[in-house]
């Protein structure tokens, strides 16, 4: 079963929610809490840990259920199911979708090309637990059988975002192996990461599907130089292992087959560190905890694959989003976790959404009279208050913002953590509720400054009436990650269904490669 192609905006529900976005788009939010005091509460969601507020959005019940209409019109409960059964729906590149088999630890056959791959899985999991055990207690050594003290991890894109992202992350439950990432072709990145780095207790994880993407064997074979400088070409197996898929050019590599990890064409790269990809993620905080991040996300997956639309958190996510993109054409998105670290997760989500729905051809291979992927970016609060919310709060633009808090801080310090929350909570209160001209008049009387009223009164005044989604989690561990990276990608995927793109593959970020091949001739 192939995906709908389906112009959403030739659908009913599209024509209704553009009317209605005529007959609404002044609407201020602050009348909306003002006729429903239950406001909040109606527009609650909850799973598990999970509380998602999105009542503080120009929306009404008419609103959300257009929003559902239009994902029912446009086939997204068929492109689930076909997403999860494995029907290859990255349809340009004949692949199946499922880097959700990479967490799903039912005994349900996962088939592709009438294979079944939970076996594959399974027996990559567990040389993955073997090897980070091994590792992190001093069982597997370096070539002068000293313990390893250092990971560096070399890939580039979803081989080093992911991994780079999840842990920091986690940096809280971390054992003693430092972890050092290395993506850019730039030479001094790499001469940077390894100059303070003993050969002799550095494990060199190099990630590359075909072990011939130019950035990563360009850094891999510098650091196999300056690798050599200390040791033999024999001594390559005990400090190098890959995963790839091309086992001959890893082997020439001079790494031993026993430390091959796999990768499967039915991944795509920024969706990968759930696989053999997050092994450095597995060697930072042990194969318990990327279990415990494994699950979380799995969990994440039945909650979106099982739950009616208008009570699925990435279908919420994502239809609040499509809203604004392609009605109120909003452009970007705002992403605030507030905990710092989550401090690479706005980057990394550029890469899942962005490079999934920068798209300007619809499934019929029709150019799109449409607005498609919206523009990530952000920072963790409070940086971002002292940064860029003033072009949020009081600028030209409509920017939606996603709020992202926990409810425990990792460390249990209570005073700095009631001061991040109350951030946070103000921040959104802020957006919303703006501050009237009254409001102003009676702060600058207060403020004995009633002689600066009427110069500073436009200056000081807030419109308010713009839009956030505040997603609050009770704790950062392994397992919550693991959802909140899966309800991105799932939210992701919605919208790439109903704006009638294909969202796994990329081939616009191959010109700019090719052409450099060129420069490189000269």
């Amino acid at each position: 079963m192939k995906l709908k192609n389906i112009n959403p905006t030739s659908t009913r529900a599209w024509s209704t929610l553009q009317q209605h976005f005529n007959e609404t788009k002044d609407v201020k939010m602050q009348e909306l809490f003002k006729k429903n005091p239950n406001r909040k509460s109606d527009y609650t969601l909850k799973f598990d840990d999970f509380t998602l507020d999105f009542s503080k959005n120009r929306i009404n019940n008419q609103t959300f259920n257009s929003l559902i209409d239009l994902a029912k019109e446009t086939g997204l409960k068929e492109a689930i199911e076909a997403q999860f059964s494995g029907e290859k729906i990255n349809v340009t590149e004949n692949r199946a979708v499922l880097h959700t088999a990479l967490r799903d630890k039912s005994n349900t056959p996962i088939l592709v090309d009438e294979k079944n791959i939970k076996p594959e899985v399974a027996a990559t999991l567990s040389k993955i637990k073997d090897f980070s055990d091994n590792v992190i207690n001093g069982k597997f050594k370096g070539y002068t059988n000293k313990p390893f003290t250092d990971v560096v991890n070399i890939g580039i894109g979803g081989s080093d975002l992911g991994p780079k992202m999840a842990v920091e992350a986690l940096k809280f439950y971390q054992n003693h192996l430092k972890c050092h990432f290395i993506s850019n072709v730039d030479g001094d990145h790499v001469y940077e990461t390894i100059k303070n780095l003993n050969p002799e207790t550095t494990l060199f994880v190099i990630v590359s599907k075909t072990f011939t993407t130019q950035e990563t064997l360009t850094n891999a074979l510098t650091v196999q130089k300056w690798f050599l400088e200390k040791a033999t070409v024999a001594d390559i197996a005990h400090n190098f292992v890959a995963v790839s898929t091309n086992l001959e050019a890893v082997k020439d590599f001079g790494i031993s087959p026993n430390n091959i990890f796999p990768m499967w064409d039915w991944v795509g790269g920024r969706y990968s560190l759930w696989s053999a990809v997050g092994l450095t993620i597995a060697l930072s905080v042990g194969y318990k905890n990327f279990d415990d991040f494994l699950t979380g996300a799995n969990q994440m997956d039945v909650h979106f694959k099982n739950t009616s639309f208008d009570k699925n958190l990435p279908v919420v996510l994502a239809l609040i989003s499509i809203w604004y993109n392609n009605f109120f054409n909003s452009e970007t998105e705002v992403l605030l976790p507030y905990t710092q670290y989550l401090e690479l997760l706005p980057m990394y989500l550029q890469q899942t959404i962005m490079e999934s729905n920068g798209k300007s051809v619809d499934r019929n291979g029709d150019a799109i009279n449409y607005q498609t992927g919206t523009i990530v970016w952000g920072s963790t609060g409070t940086n971002a208050q002292h940064a860029f919310m003033q072009l949020v709060h009081q600028g030209t633009k409509l920017i939606p913002a996603d709020f992202i808090g926990f409810l425990e801080p990792l460390h249990g310090d209570s005073n700095h953590h009631a001061k991040l929350m109350a951030n946070l909570y103000g921040q959104t209160e802020a957006l919303y509720k703006g501050k009237t001209k009254g409001e102003v008049n009676i702060e600058l009387k207060l403020a004995d400054k009633t002689h600066d009223i009427e110069k500073l009164l436009p200056f000081k005044t807030f419109a308010g009436n713009k839009p956030s989604n505040t997603l609050l989690i009770q704790k950062l561990t392994p397992n919550a990650l693991g959802r909140l990276i899966a309800l991105y990608e799932h939210k992701t995927f919605v919208q790439g269904v109903i704006w009638n793109i294909y969202s796994f593959d990329q081939f616009g970020v191959e010109l700019g490669k090719e052409l450099a091949k060129n420069y490189l001739k000269c």
